[in-house]
């Protein structure tokens, strides 16, 4: 499905038929959408139902002790983490912009899963390496440009057979748009990240076309 360009007619359809016949989207969530989109510039950048329905759903499979999220955005996306993860597990979750502080501690603290999630604002790069223990799974949806330092950031912190899921690997078709300035910093960041991991023989490698396309990527 297409992020940030128009769907067609059909697309519509077919992501209405999809949102029809999963979970339902929990209350605080859809409350949290709808926020997202009165007071935010950019509400689309939130991982929005079907998603978030498989962002749980990975963390029930893959049952961490300890994940990691660069980029809260509006929490929307780490409530849906928290909500897969036993209890006990944990999530860290780091956002850049200190704005948004508020309005992601306002949801954090009406959910039950809020108690799973530890907020870090500053920037992921520093932040990462500072981490007292390892991760078993990463969120990866910060700032495009730096995907590739993130990756490796996270290499560094991810324990064998552990798991990261990179947002929007497909960057609205753009990565196949012979039309797109490939010198545009976020398109740019997102090639030579979806080279690199292709390359990197430190992992196993599947993207699945579901919305902006995810990356799931397993540490050997």
């Amino acid at each position: 499905m297409r992020f940030f360009g128009m769907k067609t007619k059909s697309e519509l359809l077919l992501q209405t038929y999809i949102e029809n016949h999963i979970d339902d989207e929990p209350a605080l969530l859809k409350e949290l959408n709808r926020q997202a989109h009165l007071t935010l510039l950019h509400p689309r950048m939130l991982s929005g139902h079907i998603q978030g329905r498989i962002l749980k759903m990975f963390m029930q499979m893959i049952q961490p002790k300890h994940v990691l999220e660069i980029g809260t955005y509006t929490g929307y996306s780490a409530l849906c983490l928290a909500e897969g993860l036993a209890d006990g597990a944990k999530l860290d979750t780091i956002e850049i912009n200190d704005e948004l502080e508020d309005k992601i501690m306002r949801f954090f603290n009406a959910s039950e899963h809020g108690k799973k999630i530890q907020l870090h604002i500053g920037d992921a790069l520093s932040i990462i390496p500072s981490f007292p223990y390892n991760f078993d799974a990463v969120f990866m949806d910060g700032n495009k440009r730096h995907y590739v330092a993130y990756y490796e950031a996270c290499m560094c912190k991810l324990n064998s057979n552990g798991y990261i899921f990179a947002d929007n690997t497909l960057w609205d078709g753009h990565v196949i748009d012979e039309t797109v300035d490939k010198n545009d910093l976020q398109t740019k960041g997102i090639l030579e990240f979806n080279d690199l991991v292709k390359n990197d023989r430190r992992v196993e490698t599947v993207i699945l076309p579901i919305r902006d396309g995810i990356t799931v990527l397993r540490k050997k």
